[in-house]
């Protein structure tokens, strides 16, 4: 792909001499610190808790609060990615450089997805300072770590096509966070529909079921398809869409 490291610096430089970025990883890890914490607190306070039940699978795959941040971060992390370009005009040259269109749509999500993998990062050192006052699973926190990057490279994916279909960055993150919160409530379904289709369907999509599998180190490799699935659909449209403004 002819270009895609220079598009891939260029936005990740991008990314990051602004505060947007910096932002949303202050804001991630303050929260996500927080949840942490109080799972070892709780977990150090009920010592008759399961063995084999610890902080580590409560944080990836039972508290809310291990989704929110997915639901409105890879939003806010795309949003500007062809948003602002077709506002500010710029993508009027980026289109004109010698540069392939799958290497600018892919350059710009490699971008957004290094600054995600860079946004849960630090959050190994929970695992690590667990570590030192107890025994730690590193097969489960490795099948965990899959899901989060699994998951969030979809959900970016996602982000990057509702960016290239406007040039409001609101309206991206709006329509971003409503396709990935309408998935994440289809996969609430599992637990309200009977045993059939319906449920099935449901609960192959449930991405509360995933990371609950991947937290007790189990791999379905359905799942891990429907997420890959969940990264190519939305980028194969933005370059279709991408390749409609170069020659439309």
């Amino acid at each position: 792909m002819r270009g895609f490291l220079a598009v891939f610096k260029r936005e990740l430089l991008s990314l990051f001499v602004t505060p947007t970025a910096w932002a949303l990883i202050v804001v991630f890890l303050l929260v996500s610190g927080f949840h942490f914490y109080a799972l070892v607190v709780h977990f150090a306070t009920n010592a008759d808790l399961s063995v084999d039940h610890g902080p580590v699978q409560a944080f990836f795959g039972e508290s809310i609060l291990f989704y929110l941040p997915l639901v409105l971060l890879c939003p806010g992390m795309t949003m500007r990615l062809f948003a602002e370009e077709r506002r500010s005009g710029t993508i009027e040259t980026l289109l004109t450089a010698p540069v392939s269109t799958s290497a600018v749509v892919l350059g710009k999500y490699a971008a957004a997805l290094v600054t995600y993998v860079a946004m849960w990062a630090p959050t190994i050192l929970y695992v690590v300072v667990l570590r030192r006052a107890g025994e730690v699973d590193w097969h489960v926190v490795g099948t965990s770590y899959l899901g989060v990057v699994l998951i969030g490279a979809g959900y970016l994916a996602i982000g990057t096509l509702m960016s290239a279909m406007t040039s409001s960055q609101l309206v991206a993150i709006v329509l971003s966070s409503l396709v990935i919160l309408s998935l994440f409530v289809m996969g609430v379904g599992e637990f309200i529909f009977d045993e059939g289709l319906a449920h099935d369907l449901a609960a192959h999509v449930s991405v509360w079921s995933q990371m609950g599998e991947l937290s007790k180190g189990i791999v379905d490799l359905r799942r891990v398809v429907f997420d890959l699935t969940l990264v190519v659909a939305p980028l194969f449209v933005t370059v279709r869409a991408v390749d409609a403004w170069r020659w439309g």
